[in-house]
């Protein structure tokens, strides 16, 4: 027998499963579709895990503008600004999509990122590649075109790049939200999304499908 063959397949670390048998200070929620999970200006006192679901962050700037920052699935954290110092939220969490949320407070989680290794080296490399994707995104603000930016929030929410095949987009995600999400007009949305539909690249099945294709548009010069 050889040496791989006898190693054993190291399993891999499930946080929910660890978040979940922490002892106090974590409660498990179900949130119904539409509603709101926390509202900017809230206490800043605890993280939440999505079990299943979909979660719209969004932001209300003085003058009363909303702007989407953010669609969060199966496997994200939020909320984690109460870690950082925030004592009120910055922004608002609402459920796109009926959720199974585990909400852990704030002293739980620190205990946990203390005492587990392997939990707290999995949320490090997820806050940094989450501060990768903001990058990104205020790089495509500032420099690609209204169609470039839709492209890539279509591509992104499909989950292109990684394993498996891209899944069905948000059945409702209108497009006033996807207009909030790139800087644009609902009607510049509906003009795009017309013409990917046309070209092949989205289809309407049930919900929204993306292909791979359409990433000739965020390649394109």
């Amino acid at each position: 027998m050889t040496t791989t063959a006898r190693a054993k397949k190291v399993p891999e670390f499930n946080p929910y499963t660890f978040l979940a048998t922490i002892g106090d200070g974590r409660k498990f929620l179900t949130v119904s579709k539409k509603a709101m999970i926390f509202t900017q200006g809230d206490e800043a006192n605890a993280v939440f895990y999505i079990q299943t679901g979909k979660v719209r962050l969004t932001v209300v700037s003085k003058t009363g503008k909303e702007a989407t920052i953010g669609i969060l699935k199966e496997g994200d954290f939020f909320g984690e600004g109460a870690l950082a110092g925030q004592t009120v939220r910055m922004g608002s969490a609402g459920a796109m999509t009926d959720c199974e949320l585990l909400r852990v407070d704030k002293r739980a989680m620190m205990d946990a990122l203390h005492h587990e290794h392997a939990f707290s080296d999995m949320f490090v490399a997820y806050l940094l590649a989450r501060n990768v994707r903001y990058q990104e995104d205020l790089v495509d603000q500032l420099f690609n075109s209204s169609e470039k930016r839709l492209a890539r929030v279509l591509l992104l929410l499909a989950h292109f790049g990684k394993e498996g095949v891209p899944e069905t987009v948000i059945p409702n995600i209108s497009q006033e939200t996807l207009a909030d999400m790139i800087g644009t007009t609902r009607s510049r949305v509906s003009f795009f999304m017309n013409r990917f539909r046309k070209l092949g690249f989205i289809h309407y099945n049930g919900g929204l499908q993306v292909h791979s294709s359409l990433l000739n548009i965020v390649l394109h010069d």
